[in-house]
C-alpha cells in the first residue's frame, strides 16, 4: 500500500500515547504538586509557542524545495511535528484532569500523605528516603516515587513508628517509618487544593 494512504498521526484515539508515560489507575485522580503542575504547564506552553512554530517553519521551507520523498529536512520535520503534537495532546489531557495538591499544608504532620518525604528502614537495617509525588512528576533517580508505586501505597497514611508491608519482586518486605517531612509553602500565585491522602 502506498504511504499516501496511511495515517500520519499516531494514536489519535485519546489514549496516553507518550512513550514511557505511566498510566493513571482506573478511576484514579491525577494528583500533582503545584511545582509539578507549573513544570508541565511551562512545557506545554513552550511546545505551543516556540517548538511547534519553529518546526512548522522548517517543514514549510523544506516542502518548498521540491521532491519530498527524498527530502531529509521535510521527512524529519514531519516526524518531529508528530512527536510534538503527541506530547501536546498528552500534556493537555493530563493537565485537564490534574488535581493540584499542596503538600506544604501538611507541614508538621507525622502521617504520610501525598508530597511527603519519608525516611524508612528495611528489615536488614538499611535506610532509604523517598518523596511521594504525582505520576507525571516523580523522578526515581532523585528519590521521588509516584503515589501509585507499591512502596508509596504501603507508606500512605502510615505514621512515624509504624511498620508497613510492601510486596516487592523479592517477596514481602517490612518497612518502618522513621521520619516524615513536608516541603515549605508553595510558590506564590498557585492556589493550593485541600490536602488528600490519595486513597
Amino acid at each position: 500500500m502506498s504511504k499516501a494512504f496511511t495515517k500520519e498521526t499516531d494514536a489519535d484515539d485519546g489514549a496516553d500515547d507518550t512513550p514511557g508515560a505511566a498510566a493513571l489507575p482506573a478511576g484514579g485522580k491525577n494528583y500533582i504538586t503545584p511545582a509539578g503542575h507549573q513544570r508541565l504547564r511551562a512545557e506545554l506552553l513552550h511546545l505551543l509557542d516556540v517548538e511547534r512554530p519553529r518546526v512548522v517553519e522548517v517543514v514549510h521551507w523544506a516542502a518548498s524545495n521540491g521532491d519530498r520523498s527524498e527530502n531529509g529536512d521535510y521527512l524529519y520535520g514531519k516526524k518531529r511535528l508528530r512527536e510534538i503534537d503527541r506530547r501536546i495532546r498528552f500534556l493537555t489531557r493530563r493537565l485537564d484532569i490534574a488535581v493540584v495538591v499542596d503538600p506544604s499544608l501538611q507541614h508538621g504532620s507525622e502521617q504520610v500523605f501525598f508530597g511527603a518525604r519519608v525516611r524508612y528502614a528495611r528489615a536488614d537495617g538499611s535506610e532509604a528516603t523517598v518523596q511521594i509525588l504525582g505520576i507525571d512528576e516523580a523522578e526515581p533517580s532523585l528519590g521521588q516515587i509516584s503515589w501509585v508505586a507499591p512502596v508509596a501505597q504501603a507508606l500512605l497514611k502510615a505514621r512515624v513508628g509504624d511498620e508497613v508491608r510492601v510486596h516487592t519482586p523479592a517477596g514481602w518486605e517490612l518497612l518502618e517509618v522513621l521520619e516524615v517531612s513536608y516541603p515549605a509553602a508553595a510558590a506564590a500565585g498557585v492556589a493550593p487544593a485541600p490536602p488528600t491522602p490519595c486513597a
